[in-house]
């Protein structure tokens, strides 16, 4: 089936089921990510956003339907998972730092686990990635020390490190105090201008006007609408769209 799959489809979602016990939370989803290209999923609370995310690294394993990394068909048997998932990074509402190491172990520590980097290789890998994200002076200090947006500028980092194909972020920002979204935001709108790869869900609606070459709107485990943003805030098709943008912008 891989020869089928266009070589700059990097993501290929078809037909996504998943159950937990007797509910299905999401129905059916179908979804194509083109290299390079960064698609936002939006909609209201248990609308299976995340779960479609989840998937898609073989967090959650889908119930029916199959799900392509770069040409690799995640269920099938053959497939390595660790070897897949150490080509996405993932980031998500908790930043899931080790409090007992600084930023810059923290950063290092997968990349010579998974990666098997030397320590020295590790380290300056990380160095860069902190220079990326703005806090390369907080290297030796401990989570702790950071504020909520520091720390997940570290998470950040530590997935950039692992030099992903592709980054996923399981609303970043919805954790963090209001004046922090900004210095998050502004970091993952730099990752889109230079070109990463990326599947987001958030609520920050200002962040998918400047971002996302396409929005997908999720409502009740289905995909609704799907368009660029501009087309999708300015002109949506559906009534469902409709009413969750009106509710949604007004705050």
């Amino acid at each position: 089936m891989n020869d089928k799959i266009p070589p700059n489809e990097i993501i290929l979602i078809k037909d996504l089921h998943k159950y937990f016990a007797n509910v299905e939370a999401v129905k059916g989803v179908d979804l194509n990510v083109k290299r390079g290209e960064v698609v936002i999923i939006v909609g209201p609370s248990g609308s299976g956003k995340s779960t479609v995310l989840r998937c898609i690294n073989h967090l959650e394993e889908p119930t029916a339907g199959a799900v392509y990394i770069d040409g690799v068909h995640l269920e099938a048997k053959d497939t390595d998972i660790n070897k897949v998932r150490a080509e996405v990074g993932m980031v998500f509402q908790q930043f899931n730092l080790f409090p007992h190491l600084t930023v810059l172990e923290n950063v290092a520590l997968a990349q010579r686990l998974v990666r098997k980097r030397k320590k020295e290789d590790a380290k300056r890998i990380a160095m860069e990635q902190l220079t990326r994200v703005g806090i390369p002076e907080k290297a030796n200090n401990y989570p702790r020390q950071l504020s909520g947006g520091q720390q997940q500028r570290v998470a950040i980092a530590r997935a950039l490190a692992m030099n992903p194909k592709i980054m996923l972020f399981d609303e970043p920002t919805s954790a963090l105090d209001p004046e922090m979204i900004k210095e998050v935001l502004d970091v993952m709108l730099d990752l889109a201008k230079e070109g990463m790869t990326m599947v987001v869900v958030t609520h920050e609606m200002g962040f998918c006007r400047a971002a996302a070459d396409r929005v997908m709107f999720m409502d009740g485990g289905q995909v609704v609408e799907v368009a660029p943003p501009n087309e999708l805030f300015n002109n949506p098709k559906h009534d469902r769209t409709k009413l969750f943008l009106s509710q949604i912008l007004q705050h």
